[in-house]
């Protein structure tokens, strides 16, 4: 990133002095497919789909196998996680990045490290910057991460890290409750979501990770891009955003990018590439990227779930149709991010990468196809 005059760190961009785009921020494409609202009237072909987990159990599955096949996002409503809390959660985030740049550079996120403070990791793969900061950590490690932040610890620390465990505490809860709606959305049996979770432990070894983001306003929001368009690698992510919206995600027929409307209390949950892998393509993982606002400033938080680093990530039996082989072949999340990691730098995309040569299940063809980018 460039820096400015009174900053001699060059990872950092003063946001806030910004009165013009840089070219080294400027992205180009960023308007060739049109923005359409996907706040409409649920059913309409643009309406981005809502599960409240206050509905009945077969509604609810149904919405979440609608949304998981021809989506591969969806809002989620209902899901218990005290409005307060994520009040809470969103205040602390915020002053967290307002923190000096000399206190957040002091956790600057190292080539190669998975948490600390920085631009998007994925950032690394293009030659343009993002008009965003943030901060990766993971919840089991929280405090000693965040001492980068706060080495005196202090009451700011306190709070930060005691509002975080309590957010990842119901979380984690959210996310088995959502994890056997899911594969309930599958098809599958009461015996059988039971067998699968003896046989896989995926509910009971699922690993979580959080990241945190800033964008700030943007004199010029055409040029500039909060996060580039990507696919999320792991199982499931929940996303919370402020009331500023800014999330889009992609859809065919024809190409558009639809806005998520930002929905107090709601979470937006994409499903991620091994999810894709892991349900044999029935569940497509979603093309996605942020955009900036001129006037107001807009924090997201991800909270992503995926499987723990040796395990072997291969489709369901169940998900399998008879007489069918298995559309992906099996992937540790290390390997899959390497194949990512090279697929990012070729154009291609990984999850065709990670196909099996012998699959002719057209079904999971069809879903490669869908997803442009990983």
């Amino acid at each position: 990133m460039p820096t400015p005059s009174h900053l001699k760190n060059p990872l950092y961009f003063d946001f806030r002095a910004a009165r013009r785009v840089p070219e080294s921020h400027a992205w180009p494409g960023l308007h060739d497919h049109p923005v359409v609202d996907g706040g409409g009237e649920p059913g309409t072909p643009d309406a981005v789909p809502v599960v409240d987990l206050r509905d009945p159990g077969a509604a609810a599955v149904a919405r979440v196998a609608r949304a998981a096949e021809q989506w591969g996002a969806f809002l989620l409503t209902g899901h218990g996680v005290p409005a307060e809390l994520l009040a809470r959660v969103e205040d602390r985030i915020a002053c967290m990045f307002a923190l000096p740049a000399a206190d957040k550079m002091r956790a600057v996120r190292g080539p190669g490290d998975a948490c600390g403070y920085g631009s998007p990791p994925i950032s690394s793969f293009f030659s343009k910057c993002m008009w965003s900061e943030g901060y990766t950590f993971s919840p089991a490690s929280l405090r000693g991460d965040l001492r980068k932040l706060w080495p005196k610890a202090g009451d700011d620390y306190a709070s930060f890290c005691d509002v975080m465990e309590e957010f990842h505490k119901e979380m984690r809860v959210l996310a088995d409750k959502l994890l056997e709606l899911f594969l309930r959305a599958l098809g599958l049996t009461n015996e059988q979501v039971a067998a699968v979770e003896e046989e896989r432990r995926i509910g009971e070894t699922m690993t979580a990770t959080m990241h945190l983001n800033w964008y700030p306003r943007c004199p010029d929001p055409r040029r500039a891009l909060g996060l580039i368009a990507h696919t999320d690698s792991g199982f499931f992510t929940f996303v919370l955003q402020s009331l500023v919206p800014g999330l889009q995600l992609f859809r065919h027929g024809p190409d558009r990018w639809v806005a998520v409307p930002a929905v107090p209390g709601a979470f937006v949950v994409n499903v991620g590439d091994l999810f894709h892998i892991l349900t044999n393509g029935r569940f497509h993982s979603v093309y996605h990227r942020a955009v900036v606002n001129r006037n107001l400033d807009r924090i997201s938080l991800g909270y992503f779930l995926g499987p723990p680093p040796h395990a072997k990530v291969a489709p369901l039996r169940e998900a399998v149709p008879p007489g069918r082989t298995p559309a992906y072949r099996a992937v540790t999340w290390p390997e899959y991010m390497g194949v990512r990691k090279k697929a990012f730098t070729t154009g291609a995309s990984a999850l065709k990468m990670v196909a099996a040569a012998e699959s002719d299940d057209a079904d999971a063809a069809v879903h490669q196809q869908l997803v442009l980018s990983s």
